[in-house]
């Protein structure tokens, strides 16, 4: 008898440390959903003791204490919530939800359901947390976005036809009714009459033709309408911006710290009409720095609830397009008065600041001016004086911004932020919209030390309305969880670059440096940008990870941006109380986002436009590539004279079977021991390009045996030159 209750005593014993042991660790701070056999491995149960486990796992699943959430143990708190949220889909199928609190939801493909871009929908949140982040499925649109779409018609019969759509994807064609006069090759908008119709595919109407895919001067059109840019101002916008006049007025200049006399010069692109910064830098006999970053003072003509202000905040961006730009303000402003052209006097805002001979701030001031530019640089004219291959009585001014801006770089390098120094390719269209060529902006120093100064006068902007407890819209950028970088890191070491288990943020900036004496910069700076989140505007200030920076916020664009008017009215206290920097935040995210989706779509397509050139000159031609990324499916690449970014699905990679290295990132030829990894130059023939799918299709090929004419400078053609756009 007395042996029976020992062993019933041991036995509840044991029931109650189970008990005890297993709310403990899923409690814990760091316990992530797992299965019930990986529970039991993490918490070291013998087997002999396992199903009891089991049965007092079970028991706190009955009395509600524990959940089982798709066979993951989770605590009642953490099972299935439902949000409310915009979904932001991407062009490959997968979204992300904006949650009230925390971080994003990540939508899987498959569970984006018949959602579109920017729809309002109710998401059911799983509690298992992936490097993504939560994850989600729709359940249910509460809102369409829209009501039309955009498309190209792909397919046509007697009794169908079928219409492609950028905002859907390729796995979401469109059925099109009322279609008798289309023909394959024509983009459309039609009116939704069915999201989820026969076959649960979309169904549409024609409401009206755009013109044909293979006319490139409507591409752009085609964008404005598929992504609804607002382009077409008021007439009474238009008529507020002309009554300010040509000049300024005697009045206007009352009350303001006249700089005229400050040599004062603007630096901007070839192509730029609308010149919203300039900058002045005297040294003093001490050898400090005194820094003038001088702001066009769009919150001067562009006032709180006008029309003018109504139509900027429709837009919240201007959109930037290949030789075209969709403005957020009439051109009657932007391009005139707004515009701080050389010779002639104009109100500016400008942030005076006071630097030591090591770049060290003393003091600043953020005041209403008037200033009057002396010239207007180009980058290139800029950096012509810098190398002293040109004359020009403001040489002694730029070598100013050049040690200056070095000053500002190593400050930066100092707080920890990362120097991708990554060049631009620009596509030059000409008046009819074909693409002439790619031209490569590096990234020199006349572009570093612009980016500088606007830096810093973002950043002393942001801490001078923070220190007068101001509410104002941060540019703020979320610090990426360590799992987010795991495919960064071991994309670098694929490459032959040495990181410790855990780096930290000095090994990567360490990392960068190296990078910049390898060829290697551009795919390392793009696959650490991708593990990033985006920036984005917010009242609440959680810091900017990739600046390094406590304080940021967006001034020096108040042109092109909606904040940075924002901001400006903030500097002179001509905000209205009622403004909900919330919502104003959120509607210039959202809208950046969609500015971005559409130059993007326009670039791909002028791209594919210059590939059809090369390829209709000589199909044979043999280009070289550089891989990207490689993932267990397929490997990607980038074909440099084009800028174009394709796949190779691992069956395509030739006559053997291969191997997917994880550690290495690499395929490995079982037969032939061929090897592809991340960074290494392979030969791709062009076989075709699909216009209506906005797609290239390529095929591996050995490396030529001789040198051939595949990457002229610049990707220009060699038969002509073509007429740059004005």
């Amino acid at each position: 008898m007395a042996k029976r209750r020992s062993k019933n005593t041991n036995s509840t014993k044991l029931v109650h440390n189970i008990t005890r042991t297993i709310l403990q660790f899923v409690e814990g701070k760091r316990y992530e959903p797992m299965t019930v056999e990986k529970l039991m491995d993490a918490l070291a149960i013998a087997s002999v003791n396992q199903d009891l486990f089991k049965k007092v796992l079970a028991d706190l699943v009955t009395e509600g204490k524990l959940s089982i959430h798709r066979d993951c143990v989770t605590l009642p708190k953490l099972s299935e919530q439902l949000i409310t949220g915009t979904i932001s889909v991407h062009h490959k199928g997968f979204g992300f939800v904006k949650a009230p609190t925390g971080p994003d939801i990540f939508i899987p493909k498959h569970l984006v359901g018949d959602a579109v871009d920017g729809d309002t929908v109710e998401v059911e949140v799983s509690p298992i947390v992936t490097a993504k982040g939560p994850e989600g499925a729709v359940i249910a649109v509460l809102e369409r976005s829209r009501s039309h779409l955009a498309c190209t018609v792909i397919e046509k019969s007697e009794s169908r036809c079928t219409g492609y759509s950028l905002l859907l994807g390729k796995d979401k064609p469109i059925i099109i009714k009322k279609a008798s006069t289309l023909k394959v090759g024509d983009r459309i908008i039609c009116e939704v009459s069915n999201w989820r119709g026969n076959d649960q595919l979309v169904e549409a109407e024609l409401t009206r033709i755009i013109g044909h895919i293979s006319d490139p001067s409507i591409d752009i059109d085609a964008a404005i309408e598929e992504f609804e840019l607002p382009h077409q101002f008021s007439a009474e916008a238009i008529e507020e911006a002309k009554t300010y006049g040509a000049k300024i007025s005697a009045k206007e200049l009352k009350g303001r710290l006249d700089l005229c006399d400050d040599e004062c010069v603007t630096i901007d692109p070839d192509t730029a009409r609308d010149y919203d910064d300039a900058i002045s830098l005297s040294k003093d006999e001490k050898g400090h720095f005194h820094l003038g970053v001088h702001i066009a003072d769009v919150a001067h003509y562009v006032s709180p609830g006008t029309q003018l202000d109504k139509e900027a905040f429709l837009r919240c961006n201007s959109t930037y397009f290949p030789g075209k730009c969709v403005p957020m303000l009439p051109e009657e402003l932007s391009n005139e008065l707004c515009s701080l052209k050389p010779k002639v006097k104009r109100l500016a805002m400008s942030v005076l600041a006071e630097f030591t001979s090591k770049g060290d701030l003393v003091q600043y001031k953020i005041e209403r001016t008037v200033i009057k530019s002396a010239k207007r640089f180009t980058y290139k004219e800029a950096l012509s004086v810098i190398e002293k291959k040109k004359k020009s009585p403001h040489s002694d001014l730029l070598d100013r911004m050049v040690d200056l801006c070095f000053l500002f770089k190593q400050k930066r390098f100092e707080r920890g932020s990362i120097d991708f120094s990554l060049s631009d390719d620009v596509i030059i269209v000409d008046e009819k919209g074909v693409p002439q060529k790619l031209e490569r902006v590096e990234y020199d120093i006349t572009h570093q030390m612009i980016e500088e100064f606007m830096l810093k006068a973002n950043e002393l902007t942001a801490i001078h309305l923070a220190n007068q407890g101001k509410i104002l819209i941060y540019r703020v950028h979320e610090e990426p969880t360590a799992e987010s970088f795991q495919d960064f890191y071991t994309f670098a070491r694929s490459l032959g670059f040495k990181l410790p288990e855990k780096p930290t943020h000095r090994d990567i900036q360490k990392l960068f440096q190296e990078a910049k004496e390898s060829p290697f910069l551009p795919q390392l700076s793009v696959s650490f940008i991708r593990s990033m989140r985006l920036a984005q505007y917010s009242p609440d200030n959680i810091g900017h990870y990739g600046l390094a920076l406590e304080h940021y916020c967006h001034f020096t664009s108040p042109i092109r941006r909606y904040t940075d008017l924002i901001i400006q009215r903030l500097l002179m206290t001509e905000l209205p109380e009622e403004t909900d920097l919330e919502e104003v935040a959120k509607a210039c995210s959202e809208k950046e986002r969609i500015s971005f989706k559409a130059e993007s779509s326009v670039k791909q397509l002028k791209k594919l436009r210059l590939a059809k050139t090369y390829f209709d000159e000589d199909p044979t031609r043999i280009y070289p590539a550089n891989i990207t990324r490689v993932k267990p499916f397929a490997l990607f690449f980038e074909v440099a004279v084009f800028d174009l970014e394709s796949t190779l699905h691992v069956s395509e990679l030739g006559n053997d079977y291969f191997e997917f290295n994880q550690n290495k990132l690499q395929f490995c030829g079982k037969r032939t021991g061929k090897t592809y990894t991340s960074g290494q130059t392979i030969y791709v023939r062009l076989d075709r390009i699909d216009f209506l799918m906005q797609e290239a299709k390529w095929s591996p090929v050995e490396p030529p045996d001789t040198p051939r004419a595949t990457g002229r400078k610049n990707g220009q053609r060699k038969h002509r030159e073509k007429k740059k756009p004005r």
